[in-house]
């Protein structure tokens, strides 16, 4: 059905990256502003000597963390893909309930202001701007909006995106008259490879209003909810009548932002940044190696088995929406499907 619901995971940064381009936009905050002008909870930042050090082994932080640091994931603090227990911030991230883990263990955290209040009590791992660490910005950013736009972050969303948009079913909880439209998710089992079952139906952890509204991977949404955001991206910020973003800020967030530097020291799957970069909220493609590796391709997937990319160069926005977790098999093929149709 067209009109069943997936939970989007990570694709919900995208959204919220949009959100943060709008705030700018109307001079509410600026990209280099220091975020603890509105987020107190993380002013003079102490950072780790070295990453598997005590949490008391810290030097000071060499600046703020600012607006843009959230949006390119260099803030200093953020998912590592190793054993949790190996290195002591990574331990006590779990205790404080700060969700270092992926969607696909999704837990309870804290209502915003007593989870940036305990993220405020934990160095960070590395200086600010030093690399790339996946993750954590965009729970910030969740809170920053609010604060900044001094409204909840759902309610930002839905007046300034959704409902301009159309998108009638996204949001970060699916109401009881639309459960049944809300489709079950399921988790490979390591050992045999069949699908279990991660969250059903009748007692799904988004049935109900999250605690904490992740702006990083919290949203639900729909096919046609997410091609109308797509289509807006595809279309340099315009989606019909509406204008949702300015040309230029959608550039900006397609166009890749880290550095060599940052790049060099940073990763997330092997030799990820040898053909792609980061937007903001978005991976920009920077180097053809594959059929559908295009240069100036950009989108981002979903854990829980979604991804979304445009390509403007084709004219091209793709969805992809299963509730599988971390389909990587299905996304490839795909893409490839996807660009072999496509006949000059």
């Amino acid at each position: 059905r067209r009109d069943t619901i997936f939970r989007i995971a990570s694709m919900s940064k995208p959204i919220t990256a949009v959100a943060t381009m709008i705030l700018a936009e109307e001079c509410k905050l600026r990209l280099g502003d220091a975020v603890e002008k509105w987020l107190p909870e993380l002013a003079d930042r102490k950072v780790l000597k070295r990453i598997d050090a005590p949490l008391d082994e810290t030097v000071s932080a060499q600046r703020p963390i600012t607006v843009r640091d959230l949006l390119t994931f260099t803030m200093g603090f953020g998912l590592m893909f190793t054993p949790t227990g190996e290195y002591p911030i990574l331990l006590a991230a779990n205790e404080q309930q700060i969700g270092m883990a992926p969607a696909s263990q999704r837990q309870a955290k804290p209502d915003p202001d007593e989870w940036i209040r305990r993220l405020g009590t934990l160095p960070l791992m590395y200086q600010p701007g030093e690399r790339w660490l996946y993750g954590t910005g965009f729970d910030v950013l969740s809170v920053l909006i609010a604060r900044v736009s001094g409204q909840p972050l759902e309610t930002f969303l839905r007046e300034r995106i959704f409902e301009p948009l159309g998108m009638k079913d996204t949001g970060f909880s699916v109401p009881a008259d639309k459960l049944d439209r809300l489709a079950s998710c399921y988790i490979p089992n390591p050992t045999t490879g069949t699908l279990e079952l991660f969250d059903g139906i009748a007692e799904s952890q988004w049935g109900r209003p999250p605690t904490f509204p992740s702006g990083a991977n919290g949203l639900v949404s729909t096919l046609d909810d997410y091609l109308a955001f797509g289509q807006m991206m595809l279309n340099q910020g315009r989606h019909g009548s509406e204008r949702i973003l300015s040309r230029l800020s959608v550039e900006t967030m397609t166009t890749d932002q880290l550095t060599p530097e940052q790049k060099a020291v940073s990763s997330l799957l092997p030799g990820f940044f040898d053909t792609h970069g980061w937007g903001f909220g978005v991976s920009v493609v920077t180097r053809r190696d594959d059929i559908a590796s295009v240069p100036g391709r950009y989108g981002w997937d979903g854990s829980l088995g979604t991804s979304w990319f445009c390509d403007p160069k084709e004219d091209l926005v793709g969805i992809v929406l299963t509730q599988r977790v971390i389909p990587l098999d299905v996304y490839r093929d795909f893409w490839t499907l996807a660009y072999q149709a496509i006949d000059d």
